[in-house]
């Protein structure tokens, strides 16, 4: 993994390729790579670290009319020019780039590949090298050689290969790993993100899982796993590319965290049209009908879900189960009566949320995607799908996403619950408190000098911190410390504020940041109890509260909001602060290291 790009053109396409492997950028990498003709002169270059090493490469030529590039995160060898793609065959006639991880590559090297010289580490050079045996050596046609490799290969790909003979084309194969195509005018397009070719088209066309074909610039063939043709309708993306760029910002980080009101906005705008709830009714009576609610996600989506837990419990009676992606679709536990399943994805393509997916429809479990991307796979698979309309989020730390996962959470259960009839549900009014934490966000944001300075006087010269809360506040410690931990590289941890004592306090040394949520009436004093254990054992503590609970010492005050809504605008100062402690150590806040923005492996 992680980026792949390609075009088929009749004029040069070369800018078009490191366009998009710079759109794709956001998704994390450590190498880059593109391979372009003219029909008649090959191209092939390879560099480690950023794009910019490629582009520097390139020097503004013109290389040809198709290609692939791709941005490589190492998941097999390590991060160098040999191991980036594309990956090209012994007699330097194919050309590859994938995304994915394979399962069984030293069996297929035994088998039908003792005899070549590998110039990578990788698993994909397996698929490559296999494709160019079985033209040269079984003297099949490339296309047939190419469905045989598919039938011999396990685990998750999407590929892209160009022959060298045939270079008016490229073969496209998928499984699992997310890849589209974007349709052109007299151009057409691979990519693993539509945000790669925005610029050039806004018409795009999905591919199953087991699909696999040829593009040129003229026509599109598709075939599926029992080579039959297949045809899918395309769908138009409204993103603009201006949607995609920085503006005045330093990073996207900075901007996303300050999109977040107009987030709340947009999603109150989206779901309630003419002020009336909009969610489609079957949805609402499926969910209200079931005895048990499971929310599947991974990283911050699995802290959203853990905050919609309590949205969904007290707003609609029913009892929720939050899991991590990565560990439920291997350990099922024994599932209630009439389980509903809610998947929370930012990106649509997270490979263990979808691995679940796919073995719940095997047991015909009715299923729900919240998803920031409106046509990705989670999005299309599942039974229903909500939009986070967030806006393109770019930064690998989730900002935006994460506050949107909480509103469509609490819209949603708000409209079971009123489904059901539940006073709770009628008595929350989820539109004025969504405006609510628009205000607060915006009052934090106008605060940054302010977070700034703090971050400076309570992570200068610290390798580690702890954050601290109850209830919800234990869920948003969660969140503000993977936000740290992830782009500054301070280690970091959340915790349970009660459980402080139970070992964790044992780590505490002089001048360790501990900060503390104080955002739940019912164990205010308990908390403000346990961060004044820690301050007691040298630690340097830091205090966010709100309003009704705020005491002097408090360093950072939130505005009064509804329990259920108070971690969307409490999230905030966290954020800005892991930003500006990244910042001054002088971290890329939007691509941390051994990070990725969408993970399509499990």
């Amino acid at each position: 993994m992680c980026g792949i790009v390609g075009a088929v053109s009749g004029t040069d396409i070369t800018n078009i390729l490191i366009n998009g492997l710079e759109r794709l950028e956001y998704r994390g990498y450590d190498s880059a790579g593109v391979y372009i003709t003219d029909g008649e002169h090959d191209t092939l270059i390879k560099k480690a670290g950023k794009i910019v090493n490629l582009k520097e490469a390139i020097n503004d030529r013109q290389l040809g009319n198709s290609g692939i590039g791709h941005t490589r995160w190492a998941t097999h060898g390590q991060p160098s020019e040999a191991n980036a793609h594309p990956h090209f065959s012994q007699d330097h006639r194919f050309y590859l780039v994938h995304n994915g991880v394979l399962e069984n590559t030293e069996s297929l090297k035994e088998t039908y590949l003792s005899n070549v010289s590998f110039a990578s580490t990788t698993d994909t050079e397996v698929i490559v090298q296999l494709v160019d045996y079985f033209v040269c050596h079984e003297k099949l046609a490339v296309f047939v050689a190419f469905e045989k490799v598919l039938s011999l290969i396990k685990g998750s790909y999407a590929i892209a290969l160009m022959d060298r003979q045939q270079p008016e084309q490229i073969m496209i194969a998928k499984n699992k790993s997310p890849l589209l195509i974007g349709v052109g005018d007299k151009a057409n397009f691979i990519a693993s993100d539509a945000a790669a070719v925005l610029e050039q088209t806004h018409t795009f066309m999905a591919i199953a899982d087991g699909e696999r074909g040829v593009i040129t610039k003229d026509k599109i063939q598709l075939f599926d796993a029992q080579d039959q043709k297949v045809n899918h309708k395309t769908y138009e993306v409204k993103l603009d590319s201006s949607d995609l760029s920085l503006g005045a910002y330093d990073s996207y980080m900075s901007k996303e965290i300050d999109e977040q009101p107009a987030v709340l906005r947009r999603i109150l705008k989206h779901y309630f049209p003419d002020q009336q709830l909009k969610i489609n009714n079957q949805l609402l009576q499926q969910i209200a009908a079931s005895d048990r609610i499971y929310i599947v996600a991974a990283g911050t989506s699995w802290h959203a879900g853990l905050v919609g837990k309590q949205l969904f419990e007290d707003l609609t009676d029913i009892p929720v189960e939050v899991q991590l992606a990565s560990e439920f679709g291997y350990h099922l536990p024994k599932l209630s009566a009439k389980p509903f399943f809610i998947f929370l994805s930012q990106s649509g393509e997270t490979a263990d949320s979808r691995q679940v997916l796919v073995e719940l429809k095997k047991l015909h479990k009715l299923t729900l995607t919240i998803t920031n991307v409106e046509n990705s796979t989670l999005a299309r698979e599942a039974d229903y799908s909500l939009a986070l309309k967030a806006g393109p989020e770019i930064a690998v730390a989730s900002t935006k996403a994460y506050i949107a996962q909480i509103a469509v959470e609490a819209i949603l259960a708000k409209a079971v619950g009123e489904n059901l009839h539940l006073t709770t549900a009628q008595s929350f009014d989820v539109q004025q408190q969504l405006s609510l934490a628009a205000s607060a966000i915006q009052t934090l944001i106008d605060k940054k000098d302010l977070i700034e300075q703090l971050a400076a006087t309570y992570f200068d010269n610290q390798e580690s911190a702890f954050f601290i809360g109850r209830g919800n506040g234990y869920y948003l410690a969660l969140e503000a410390s993977l936000k740290l931990k992830e782009v500054s590289y301070v280690h970091s941890e959340g915790f349970a504020a009660g459980e402080l004592k139970h070992g964790t306090i044992a780590l505490i040394e002089q001048d360790t940041p501990v900060i503390g949520f104080v955002v739940e009436e019912k164990t205010a004093e308990l908390t403000r109890g346990n961060i004044q254990e820690a301050a007691s054992r040298g630690a340097n503590t830091l205090i966010i509260s709100t309003e009704k609970l705020q005491q002097k010492q408090d360093q950072l005050v939130i505005a009064d909001l509804d329990e259920h809504i108070l971690p969307i605008a409490a999230i905030v100062p966290a954020q800005l602060l892991a930003y500006y402690v990244a910042k001054k150590r002088g971290n890329n806040v939007d691509q941390p290291r051994n990070l990725a923005k969408s993970v399509t492996v499990e």
